[in-house]
């Protein structure tokens, strides 16, 4: 590994592949317990947290409607933000065809003006660059954020997409920052698709979290469970118009 100035004056890491594969295969099997974790609410349990408002599990019912349910957690300075709904007429393997870190930035900010995979270091593990314009909204504006996903089939079937920000060292490694961009951080997210017993129907669970450093005012929660509700909204649409032979 060799280590050099970056352009904008961080520090950067120069690793082999395989050093890179390691890493992003050791820190990704955290991430997909916790999506795992996260998705683990049974159907009973998640019908008495809608009565209660709180789960035992610490998960906070913000809201649920048209199927759609909305739940958050903290965890020190860690908000956790969880949807969760059950798909009809879609199978496991047509959404998570669009489960992935580039259709998901999509429909968080239509100023998305790069999206692009960097590096394939498996079939299943892929570095991607996502990249916001000036006129994103002001969570993305011109920031940029390079992220590993890597999807795995579990023994069950159950289909899981880890995504997060790769450290920023080995990332200005990778792609050094332009000046006028700002680098994101994303923390571990992804997103969990579970088959039911009617086998063109799936639980689908999309975990998101942010470390804004303290409080996150409620005109911001708020905008958030309306976008989430949207996403997850429009990703349902989007497998209905790309696979003809679903409902």
């Amino acid at each position: 590994m060799k280590t050099s100035p970056a352009a904008c004056g961080h520090q950067s890491w120069s690793i082999s592949d395989d050093s890179l594969r390691r890493y992003v295969q050791y820190a990704s099997e955290s991430c997909i317990q916790e999506l795992l974790m996260s998705a683990s609410v049974s159907t009973s349990s998640v019908s008495e947290t809608n009565k209660l408002g709180i789960g035992g599990d610490g998960w906070k019912i913000l809201t649920f409607e048209n199927g759609v349910e909305i739940s958050k957690r903290r965890s020190g300075s860690l908000h956790i933000f969880r949807s969760r709904w059950v798909l009809r007429s879609v199978s496991p393997q047509q959404f998570i065809t669009v489960a992935n870190a580039i259709d998901a930035a999509k429909q968080w900010d239509s100023e998305l003006v790069e999206a692009r995979y960097i590096k394939d270091l498996e079939d299943n593990l892929s570095i991607i660059r996502l990249r916001f314009g000036d006129n994103s909204k002001p969570l993305f504006r011109n920031r940029e954020f390079i992220v590993y996903e890597r999807r795995e089939t579990m023994e069950d079937g159950t289909l899981v997409v880890a995504v997060a920000s790769l450290p920023k060292e080995i990332a200005a490694g990778l792609l050094p920052q332009q000046h006028n961009a700002i680098r994101g951080l994303l923390l571990q997210s992804g997103w969990v698709v579970e088959k039911l017993e009617d086998i063109n129907s799936c639980t689908v669970t999309y975990v998101v979290q942010l470390d804004p450093a303290g409080w996150l005012p409620k005109w911001f929660v708020n905008r958030l469970n309306t976008k989430l509700v949207m996403i997850i909204e429009n990703l349902r649409k989007l497998v209905q118009t790309t696979e003809p032979h679903s409902g």
